[in-house]
């Protein structure tokens, strides 16, 4: 009754648009017959008012229920599965506003290693007129395991970059095929793994999309599954050195105190890392000394994640965290390696090598086994890009300065490689970095972490016009983890992210709170 019900709702929906006028060429479920290459529509239904139900299994993001959908109008859902090779079985969702569509088109990305629609993404860009769309890259179940690539190249494949292409494809063939028009404009805007995706489109298919937003992207991403790695074994090596959640909440507090002020204001956020050479020898107990202080294996742990990964005769292989970025990093050190990075090279770097273990690498030869195994189809060169800028591509990178899952400086450096590999005029005109003060990983943290990167690229694709400063707020509540009581709400915060390597200086009148009273500032 209940499903009939949503039938009816949506047919009412439906009816009152067209008295209405919508905008479609043809009826939302005429385009179960569209024709796709490597394909075919399963689903094309209108979707009621509020009326859009979860699938079973999805799980949502921390803080995000069943009700996040409830705010929708009708809109146009068309679910495909794509069949680019005998083994590959790529899920896609696209979903089209019934009115007042904006004429453009937003691709949204994954976490990890995906396995299942992103769903919760869909809801604000849709609202905002948008038609969107979304995959599951190919495989369904936790995004923290890579068990479903074990045997199955292909499927490692569509995660890496067939995936996202084709669900491309797919959407703005959706688009023209209901609206009787493409999309004026295509967007990506996504985080994380989702972040790599997009410049993986810039790279691999530079026609697909018009402007990115990359936050926090995974980038390179078979050298960050060995960063993850050397985060746990530089914690695990001393019975006693194991990089709590605790200790590292210590740690944090006492860079807190020592580089808060770097930017002209202590304001409980580090605003330049880049300045703040904390050493956490400085908190090495006493005789009879407790409380905030570390031990020895605490140091030599601490001081290898902040140094970088290195080799066994002392080279520098990657690069390490920045100060700031303490609390996070309790997701890689407690215990076992992360299950993301430990899958790569336990299941399929060296599956076929019995009696490897984590606790024996030789990070010299995991960084080449690494990249060998998975870099053509999982990492994206800052020197591969040039064709997306070349027909007038937009991308803004940006990246929160306390992320304790990324480091920070792999975008910086991604950023630079990039800047030196183009023109001029087109880094001018159509690259941008903004770093985050105070922001984890793609949310959250002690400085202000939500901004609109979707209305930053739209803004900067129709008006042509790179964005000078984008304003950041931070949320007064905290969200509490499991198990932790709730925490106090928080004065309100605003600040301008700057273009890299600016930062925001306190203009020294008004409001410490607001963004109105800072100002870009170029270090010394």
């Amino acid at each position: 009754m209940k499903a009939w019900r949503n039938v009816l709702a949506a047919s009412a929906a439906v009816l009152a648009l067209s008295a209405g006028g919508s905008a479609s060429a043809r009826e939302c479920p005429e385009l179960i017959d569209l024709s796709l290459e490597d394909g075919a529509v399963t689903s094309a239904e209108w979707v009621a008012p509020g009326a859009f139900e979860l699938p079973e299994g999805v799980m949502l993001p921390p803080g995000v229920g069943a009700t996040h959908f409830n705010s929708l109008d009708a809109f146009c859902r068309v679910q495909a599965t794509l069949t680019p090779t005998p083994d590959s079985s790529i899920k896609v969702e696209v979903w089209m506003p019934a009115r007042d569509w904006n004429g453009k088109f937003v691709g949204l990305g994954n976490g990890v290693w995906a396995g299942q629609l992103s769903y919760s993404q869909l809801v604000e860009p849709l609202s905002r007129g948008y038609a969107v769309a979304t995959t599951d890259t190919g495989h369904t179940g936790s995004g923290m395991t890579a068990d479903w690539a074990i045997g199955h190249p292909e499927k490692l494949i569509d995660f890496g970059h067939r995936a996202v292409h084709l669900m491309t494809v797919t959407a703005k063939a959706a688009i023209a095929d209901y609206y009787g028009e493409g999309p004026s404009l295509s967007l990506w805007d996504s985080c994380s793994t989702g972040g790599r995706q997009g410049l993986m489109s810039a790279y691999r298919h530079p026609e697909d999309y018009d402007a990115i937003s990359a936050l926090a992207p995974a980038n390179p991403m078979t050298d960050l599954m060995l960063q993850s790695m050397w985060a746990n074994w530089v914690s695990e090596q001393d019975p006693e050195g194991g990089l709590t959640g605790s200790v590292l909440g210590t740690i944090h507090r006492a860079v807190l105190a020592d580089c808060d002020g770097l930017d002209g204001l202590e304001d409980g956020v580090v605003s330049r890392p880049g300045a703040c050479n904390f050493d956490p020898g400085e908190m090495l107990c006493q005789d009879g000394q407790s409380g905030a202080c570390l031990i020895a294996p605490h140091i030599e742990a601490m001081r290898a994640i902040y140094d970088g990964v290195r080799a066994e005769d002392g080279r520098l292989l990657l690069p390490g965290w920045p100060r700031g970025a303490e609390e996070q990093l309790a997701l890689l050190t407690s215990g076992r390696p992360f299950s993301v990075a430990h899958d790569y090279y336990r299941l399929l770097v060296y599956g076929e090598h019995f009696g490897w273990h984590w606790q024996l690498m030789d990070f010299g030869e995991a960084l080449a086994d690494g990249r060998a195994y998975g870099s053509g189809m999982l990492d994206v060169p800052a020197d591969g890009l040039s064709t997306f800028f070349a027909r007038g591509g937009k991308l803004l990178l940006s990246h929160g300065w306390n992320d304790g899952l990324i480091p920070a400086v792999n975008t910086v450096n991604f950023y630079s490689d990039l800047y030196r590999a183009l023109p001029e005029a087109e880094v001018q005109s159509q690259l941008r970095l903004f770093m985050a003060p105070g922001m984890q990983h793609c949310a959250g943290g002690e400085g202000p972490s939500e901004f609109d990167t979707l209305g930053v690229i739209d803004a900067w694709a129709t008006s042509g016009k790179a964005p000078g400063r984008i304003i950041a707020t931070r949320p007064t509540e905290v969200p509490a983890l499991p198990g932790f009581p709730p925490e106090p709400d928080r004065e309100e915060m605003s600040r301008p992210l700057c273009p890299y390597p600016l930062f925001p200086a306190y203009s020294g009148e008004g409001d410490t709170r607001l963004a109105e009273n800072f100002t870009c500032k170029m270090p010394e």
